[in-house]
């Protein structure tokens, strides 16, 4: 079996949901609400802080321990990316959670999970791409790259040169991108539990 088939048994759908979606998906199933919504900001933090350290010790790492700060701070900061992109930001994901609106508390803590699972399915991918793609040997990076545009590029970004692989040898960044965005799009890792 050649690189390329190592690297695409590595990102094979099922083999993602296996080594990254499952874990997410059930820390987020374990944490349980008392209720969908919180009294003010203070609680909405504690919250958010609380989730964030359960699922990160959970699939990340792996029992291990995060500040309250930290858990805050990057919680506040994921959930400020996710609403912005709707046009938000983190005060309505604060509304949300305190007016029980789009699905409340609940909803709030999903969209973080999915963030979380997000950014693992991508550093999954990366380390995939570091593995089976040969740092030293820019001929066999051209030729992988080229290979993998060819069989995905129906999916990927139509910023994504099929015809310039070369591009994307030395720096996969915008390929792993452009494919992690394709999944949350068409592949049942992300679907919503």
């Amino acid at each position: 079996m050649g690189s390329l088939e190592y690297l695409l048994a590595a990102i094979d759908e099922l083999a993602i949901a296996r080594n990254v979606g499952i874990p997410h998906d059930e820390a987020r199933m374990r944490y349980a609400l008392r209720r969908n919504t919180v009294s003010d900001f203070g609680e909405f933090t504690e919250v958010i802080a609380g989730y964030y350290s359960h699922h990160v010790s959970h699939c990340v790492m792996h029992g291990g321990y995060i500040s309250r700060t930290e858990a805050a701070g990057r919680a506040k900061e994921i959930l400020e990316q996710e609403y912005r992109r709707q046009g938000g930001n983190i005060v309505s994901a604060f509304n949300d959670a305190h007016d029980g609106t789009n699905g409340g508390l609940r909803l709030v803590l999903d969209r973080l999970a999915e963030a979380l699972k997000t950014e693992s399915v991508g550093r999954y991918i990366r380390d995939a791409f570091d593995r089976y793609v040969e740092p030293n040997s820019w001929e066999q990076k051209v030729d992988i790259m080229r290979q993998f545009i060819a069989r995905f590029g129906h999916l990927l970004s139509s910023s994504i040169r099929a015809n310039q692989p070369e591009r994307y040898a030395q720096n996969h960044e915008e390929l792993i991108r452009s494919y992690v965005d394709s999944l949350k799009r068409t592949s049942s890792i992300f679907r919503r539990f």
